[in-house]
């Protein structure tokens, strides 16, 4: 008697989707660092995550570091400054800030990414080559005018401690302090836009 073998219909092989998969790798690691730090995210977790083998982190991005220094500029959007309208500018970033910082989920997750890389000394110099190319560049190019790199500086800073504050408040202001807040926290910025 003769075993047969039954053989798989023949299938194609699977197509290959660098940029899906380069992609679904940043979207872990920038998750992965914003939980963990540099120090604490690990390369096959990352890959696990995006479910590709640990490998491709070195093929598309040469190791952690390059993998990092991607999902850092991938979290620092160069074109944030293209919605801004100046003439409503500190009232919109005040209502925003006045929510929850969970309702831009997105914003806040890649800021928890910024500020776990800011309290590194492995990844601050990084952080400092993306925010001044993606963040403070733009800033200072919408503001204009001879004194647009400290006043950039400026509106960066107040930005940044707005931030923080929404998120260790993790609540939306309601009533009188809201409005208040709103208010005050629109005119400090809109000083801070105009000439």
């Amino acid at each position: 008697m003769t075993n047969v073998v039954a053989l798989a219909p023949d299938r194609a092989p699977r197509k290959r989707d660098a940029e899906a998969t380069r992609a679904g790798i940043l979207e872990a690691a920038k998750e992965h660092f914003a939980k963990s730090g540099y120090d604490g995210a690990f390369l096959r977790d990352i890959a696990a995550d995006a479910g590709v083998d640990a490998a491709l982190i070195n093929r598309y991005f040469g190791g952690k570091d390059g993998l990092f220094a991607a999902a850092l500029k991938e979290s620092i959007g160069p074109n944030t400054t293209r919605e801004w309208k100046r003439e409503s500018f500190g009232r919109e970033i005040a209502t925003m800030m006045a929510g929850h910082a969970h309702q831009h989920v997105d914003r806040m997750h890649a800021f928890q990414f910024l500020l776990q890389a800011a309290t590194n000394p492995v990844t601050a110099p990084m952080l400092n080559v993306a925010v001044q190319e993606r963040f403070m560049s733009p800033i200072r190019e919408w503001l204009g005018g001879d004194d647009a790199a400290p006043r950039a500086r400026v509106l960066a800073s107040v930005f940044i401690g707005l931030l923080v504050e929404r998120l260790i408040r993790d609540e939306t202001l309601q009533g009188s302090e809201r409005d208040i807040y709103i208010e005050r926290t629109a005119a400090v910025l809109q000083s801070l836009v105009e000439n």
